[in-house]
């Protein structure tokens, strides 16, 4: 067991294959066959990878903001480039690809579930007359929003700031603050999107 947990890598390969195992349950209990592994079979492995991308993306929103952010201030300055040089590269990569993997995959699962066009026109193409997916499109668009501001305006800034690219010493504390402030928005973005998220699935 200790040679799982000591080694990421293997930790998270152990968590897919007892996912495998239970998935094969579930198939087992449902009595299955072939052609149930149809539609709805990999509407629901969308809806999953769905939402284990999110949560690497809004945890590590949340962490840069409720930790890292709030905790540069106490940590001396001798020690700050063990965060600025190691942890947050690293965790802004897995950060973007995150926010890319929940965007691409929400939307594979929208198109699949036939409701797309409907959700990002907010209902519009149906008269207004499905709540549901107004409240999976405001969702959507805010996921959206909070997408283009990671890959467009957060990353970008945090190049400069972080010393990845080169640009003069002058940019890095305006570049900073923009990056933070952006990441912020997304922060408060977040506590609507999954609402309208989690309503579209549970209220309407």
């Amino acid at each position: 067991m200790a040679s799982i947990l000591t080694s990421l890598r293997n930790t998270v390969i152990a968590g897919f294959v007892l996912a495998a195992v239970l998935l094969l349950l579930y198939l087992n209990w449902n009595d299955w066959d072939g052609a149930a592994l149809g539609h709805a079979f990999w509407a629901f492995v969308f809806r999953w990878l769905h939402v284990v991308s999110g949560v690497m993306w809004i945890g590590l929103l949340w962490y840069f903001n409720f930790v890292q952010i709030p905790s540069m201030p106490k940590i001396p300055d001798e020690q700050k480039p063990a965060v600025s040089k190691v942890i947050a590269p690293t965790a802004l990569f897995w950060f973007r690809w995150g926010a890319m993997s929940t965007i691409i995959t929400g939307i594979i699962l929208a198109m699949m579930n036939g409701y797309l066009i409907s959700a990002y026109t907010l209902g519009a193409v149906e008269g207004f007359a499905v709540p549901k997916n107004i409240a999976i499109g405001i969702g959507m668009w805010l996921g959206t929003i909070m997408w283009f501001n990671v890959w467009f305006v957060i990353w970008p800034n945090q190049k400069i700031a972080l010393g990845i690219i080169d640009a003069p010493a002058e940019q890095k504390p305006a570049a900073a603050r923009t990056a933070m402030l952006f990441s912020r928005t997304n922060t408060m973005l977040s506590v609507p999107m999954l609402f309208s998220m989690v309503a579209a699935q549970n209220i309407y």
